[in-house]
């Protein structure tokens, strides 16, 4: 998935910048019947041999003779269930980086063990999945019509015909839960989830939940601003459609949010801004995509970026837009902003 380099961005672009599909483009709802809706919120449990079952956010329910264990995953979703003690052997998605190392979305995941079908947006190696012989293909939804992420639309019906679709949603909800979700399915698919280590990920995420939310209370007049950088444009989310976001703000943090006029390009995602005009909003903490499609703030060259308060300061943090759905990787992305919250001056 490449960076954006126009100031209006292409469809490949959004999803390289902005955090999910805000355009209304559907990447083919490959489920077994999978219906516009963000489904059922019921937990649907396995025994260890027998027939399973799970009813997904679209609410499609796929039904197999037993546990799944060829499993293809999204590589963040994969990340995720490795967290649980699920392996997932077959993923698609941002795996390995350009120089072989593990792409931040892989979490955990050991990387040289795994089959990638496509390391890039629109890359799918059919003939290799078919071989493969999936029983089930699991990935997040980032709209209501139940999308499949990072499913190529050309190839989508090909890949509907090889294995039934579970979608996690993680449009226009708060981080809570699709982290809910993915507990259900990792739960499904045989996880022990009152496991030490699974229970005590929970708490620590609970407790950041609430340093983070003492934080906001602490520094209400600091402003965080959520962006991204490509080559010729910079992006400032908006906090609404994103499950990181909408938490952090039911939690009190106060948020640069642009308008809804200057989001209506992306459907309402994020708002984009040439370099020189990159000061538009005053924020005294910035969080930065840390995702590889996104130039990273220590690769960012132009001068009217150096000069911002935040960047003078210091105050400038990682962000997760598309967060690794286990309780152990979404603690940090509340601890480092609570953090950064509680060092911060006033800048802006």
């Amino acid at each position: 998935m490449s960076n954006a380099t126009a100031t209006h961005p292409t469809r490949r672009g959004i999803l390289a910048t902005g955090g999910a599909l805000g355009l209304g483009v559907a990447l083919a709802a490959c489920g077994d019947g999978g219906s516009g809706s963000e489904g059922s919120r019921e937990e649907t449990t396995a025994a260890k041999s027998g027939p399973w079952s799970f009813k997904d956010d679209r609410g499609t329910t796929v039904k197999l003779d037993a546990i799944p264990t060829r499993i293809v995953a999204f590589t963040g979703v994969a990340a995720a269930l490795h967290d649980y003690g699920i392996e997932v052997k077959g993923v698609f998605g941002p795996t390995r980086t350009a120089d072989g190392k593990a792409d931040v979305q892989a979490g955990d995941m050991d990387v040289s063990k795994l089959t990638i079908f496509g390391n890039k947006f629109d890359q799918f190696n059919i003939e290799e999945y078919a071989a493969f012989g999936p029983e089930v293909l699991i990935t997040t939804t980032f709209d209501s019509a139940g999308s499949l992420w990072y499913v190529p639309v050309a190839s989508a019906a090909k890949i509907a015909k090889l294995a039934p679709s579970v979608a996690i949603s993680v449009y226009d909800r708060q981080l809570t839960a699709p982290l809910q979700r993915m507990a259900e399915l990792a739960r499904s698919l045989g996880a022990d989830m009152e496991s030490t280590k699974v229970t005590g990920a929970k708490k620590r995420f609970e407790d950041a939940s609430e340093r983070l939310r003492k934080a906001a209370r602490a520094h209400p007049d600091l402003k965080v601003l959520a962006g991204s950088a490509a080559d010729t444009a910079f992006y400032v989310s908006g906090t609404n459609l994103s499950v990181d976001l909408e938490y952090f703000k039911a939690l009190g943090v106060n948020f640069v949010e642009p308008t809804e006029s200057a989001k209506k390009a992306t459907g309402g995602w994020f708002e984009t801004l040439s370099w020189e005009n990159v000061d538009k909003y005053k924020a005294d903490v910035i969080m930065m995509d840390d995702r590889s499609s996104a130039i990273q703030p220590g690769a960012i060259t132009k001068a009217t970026w150096k000069k911002l308060p935040a960047v003078r300061a210091g105050q400038v943090i990682s962000r997760s837009p598309e967060p690794i759905l286990s309780y152990d990787k979404c603690t940090p992305l509340l601890t480092n902003l609570a953090e950064a919250l509680e060092n911060a001056k006033k800048v802006g």
